[in-house]
């Protein structure tokens, strides 16, 4: 057998069979990589392109502040409820490449958001669909900008671990309640790939024990598709990563909003039930979404003190579809 010139000798007669092939480099696999590994706290690093895809939808974003945040204090002088953060959070989902579709209608006022929890993106495209105020985890204040922008929207931040402000949290939802019309909580308490729906905490729900006068619950499911899984928050990641990684990637992404029928809370009682009633309607609408059941979270989350099941850590992950 010979191996030069790419030939061997098979019963004394030469078989071309030319260079050993290069393995291919694919692109959309070490994206994947490089999500796998920001899941474990390592920061994502990014090649010229997507350096220059995050400067400009930064700069972007910076341009739109400039033009909304003197719009919304001049408005705020001559009245009450500016519509330019829900304008301005909107805008920003749009720029940071989601591309919202709402189904179903959003009740306007006098009602009670409760939904399941990917990203960031969730706050702006909420907001931007409907202009609710939320409640959501202490560490999404880190996130550069993005913290900034969901407080000018009264978003009531929630530290997992602090069980001793719980009554303070809810005096400040129930003052959005009564301001904004309407507020959106995650009962998660964490941001979840998409595919999961963890326990929900029905704490923040005491502002509906009682409930105030003509407030109604409507559940909400936000279904990133295809994307979820690349786009979520999860683990140890951190805010500044996963905004890093969101603005620098290619392209658009479609956003399902799903606005399922409100409820009345004064039918159930007690906020568990209420709890219970909410997360029934959301999964049975995310499984549809999603073409499959939804599956067991596959990382612990201690501040909830949520354990990932042990048969999730022994089946290998699937590699979703890289954006």
């Amino acid at each position: 057998m010979s191996a030069s010139n790419g030939t061997t000798d098979i019963d004394g007669q030469k078989a071309v069979t030319g260079p050993r092939p290069r393995r291919r480099h694919d692109p959309l696999r070490n994206e994947w990589r490089h999500r796998a590994a920001a899941a474990k706290g390592v920061p994502t690093p990014l090649n010229f392109m997507e350096w220059v895809r995050f400067s400009i939808r930064t700069a972007l974003i910076g341009l739109a502040l400039l033009v909304f945040v003197p719009l919304h204090y001049l408005y705020r002088v001559f009245a009450y409820g500016s519509p330019f953060p829900m304008w301005f959070l909107g805008l920003t989902a749009r720029i940071s490449g989601a591309k919202v579709r709402v189904h179903g209608t959003p009740l306007r006022r006098d009602v009670f958001f409760i939904a399941n929890h990917v990203s960031w993106l969730d706050i702006l495209s909420l907001a931007g669909a409907s202009g609710t105020a939320f409640v959501a985890k202490a560490e999404l204040a880190e996130a550069p900008l993005v913290g900034w922008l969901c407080r000018m929207n009264r978003t009531v931040f929630v530290k997992r671990e602090n069980r001793l402000g719980v009554a303070e949290q809810i005096n400040a939802l129930r003052e959005a309640l009564m301001d904004n019309w309407s507020v959106t909580v995650f009962p998660e308490g964490t941001t979840t790939d998409g595919h999961s729906l963890l326990p929900f905490k029905s704490s923040m729900l005491s502002v509906l024990e009682p409930p105030p006068p003509g407030v109604l619950v409507q559940p909400v499911v936000i279904d990133y598709g295809p994307q979820a899984e690349w786009l979520g928050w999860i683990d140890n990641e951190s805010g500044v990563n996963n905004f890093k990684r969101v603005l620098s990637r290619r392209g658009t992404f479609d956003l399902h909003l799903h606005y399922l029928d409100p409820f009345s809370p004064e039918e159930y009682r007690g906020r568990k039930a209420i709890a219970a009633k909410a997360r029934e309607e959301i999964e049975a609408k995310l499984t549809e979404c999603l073409g499959h059941e939804v599956r067991p979270f596959k990382f612990n989350v201690e501040p909830i003190r949520y354990s990932a099941p042990e048969l999730a850590a022994d089946v290998p992950a699937e590699e979703p579809p890289a954006p």
